[in-house]
């Protein structure tokens, strides 16, 4: 089992953006942290990934006695994400976010050198790193990375009472004991149907892929109308292709009737399928994306979806991630690493009231109050997901403004 370990040290970073945001906000409600499931970009992080072959699970290892420090006055915290296989690079992206999370808070406040990260590489079997983890003494898990991981994880965890945060956008997987802190559809779409609402929209149609990303953000359409009102006079599905959203969106036009589409889709298929939506009388049609749109310039590449609307988190303190990220590592972060560098500042927060060689204090994930991040503010509801405060965008010649702020805390 690959392991890599890491305690608080280093220089200053990003931590003071986040803190000067949270100043604004409940003292003793909202926690302090650094944040769909998304990779840079339109991406979306996979349900799976290419594992490197492994022999069958083995027993339950015992730990060494000179395999990790021994840890007398700090928290020992297991970061399970991939470091092999297809999904590598992110999930070297998601550690490298950990580690900066520790540099920058130590570099603030010394007292915080409570914290022991050791990372399990999931590559071999999420199962086999969850066991290692557990043998290791590690009272909280950050990850896995992929959805279909975390019924291995959980499985070992949960028994051991050990809590997991993943960083999936599946919010299916979430549970009492796995918290999910990916940018789900899910809340994107909703976000942005109460807004169109809000604007004069009233007739809806959906354009989404077939597989779970579609499904859910069609049914979070639905659900959004049953909430917000307005009606759904159609809705088409393809197989990703260049071809098939474009067949897809010329059937939901030969039908008709819309003044409002929901493009489930990424940047580039979304341009495609766009000028048919808008075809023949139907210019004025006010298009809504997802998350998938944010993170990059891809959409604002043609003026047929200039006045469309998508909801996501705030890039604004991104940037600065973004930036002071790549001046220690030597390349961009994927956009997920955000949630990375979160996780460890919550558990940082959390740490404060928490004794060494204690469970992990689970309840005060609950906080209503919530926390706030580098994607802004967001809590964990008793599903185990955690609600963000989103902002919406509009498209507007070469460039994507916001036009409606994220609210800064949960009492707004």
């Amino acid at each position: 089992m690959k392991r890599m370990v890491l305690s608080v040290f280093g220089t200053g970073g990003v931590r003071a953006g986040v803190v000067a945001a949270a100043r604004g906000i409940n003292r003793r409600n909202l926690a302090l942290a650094g944040s769909a499931a998304l990779l840079a970009g339109c991406q979306v992080v996979p349900r799976t990934e290419t594992v490197v072959t492994a022999p069958p699970p083995a027993p339950t290892p015992e730990p060494s006695a000179t395999a990790l420090p021994s840890d007398a006055t700090r928290h020992r915290v297991a970061l399970l994400v991939p470091m092999g296989g297809s999904a590598a690079q992110v999930g070297q992206s998601l550690a490298n976010a950990t580690t900066m999370a520790l540099l920058d808070t130590a570099s603030r406040d010394s007292s915080t050198d409570n914290l022991r990260i050791t990372t399990y590489d999931t590559s071999s079997g999420a199962s086999a790193a969850a066991r290692q983890a557990i043998a290791d003494g590690n009272k909280l898990i950050l990850g896995p990375l992929l959805a279909d991981n975390v019924a291995a994880v959980e499985a070992v965890a949960g028994p051991a009472n050990v809590p997991a945060i993943a960083f999936s956008n599946d919010a299916s997987v979430a549970s009492s004991t796995t918290f999910i802190m990916g940018h789900t559809p899910e809340q994107s779409v909703a976000r942005s149907v109460q807004y169109a609402r809000k604007n004069g929209s009233s007739n809806f149609a959906a354009l989404f892929p077939e597989g779970d990303y579609g499904r859910k953000a069609f049914s979070a359409l639905q659900n959004s109308l049953s909430d917000f009102g307005g009606s759904l006079v159609g809705a088409e599905s393809y197989a990703r292709g260049n071809t098939s959203i474009v067949s897809a969106a010329q059937r939901l036009r030969t039908r008709g009737g819309y003044d409002t589409v929901l493009i489930a889709e990424g940047a580039r298929l979304s341009i495609m399928a766009a000028p048919y939506l808008r075809s023949d009388g139907a210019q004025g049609t006010r298009l809504l994306g997802t998350e998938l749109w944010s993170g990059g310039s891809a959409i604002t590449r043609t003026r047929d979806v200039d006045g469309a609307l998508f909801s996501a988190v705030s890039d604004g303190r991104f940037r600065r991630f973004s930036d002071s990220y790549e001046a220690r590592f030597g390349t961009k972060p994927f956009r997920i690493a955000t949630l990375g560098y979160d996780a460890v500042l919550l558990t940082l927060r959390i740490a404060q009231d928490w004794r060494v060689g204690d469970d992990f204090p689970k309840s005060r994930l609950y906080d209503r109050g919530g926390f706030v991040g580098v994607d802004g503010a967001f809590r964990f509801g008793r599903s185990g997901v955690a609600e963000r405060a989103l902002e919406v965008r509009q498209v507007r010649g070469n460039q994507v403004v916001a036009i409606e702020a994220a609210p800064g805390s949960f009492s707004q």
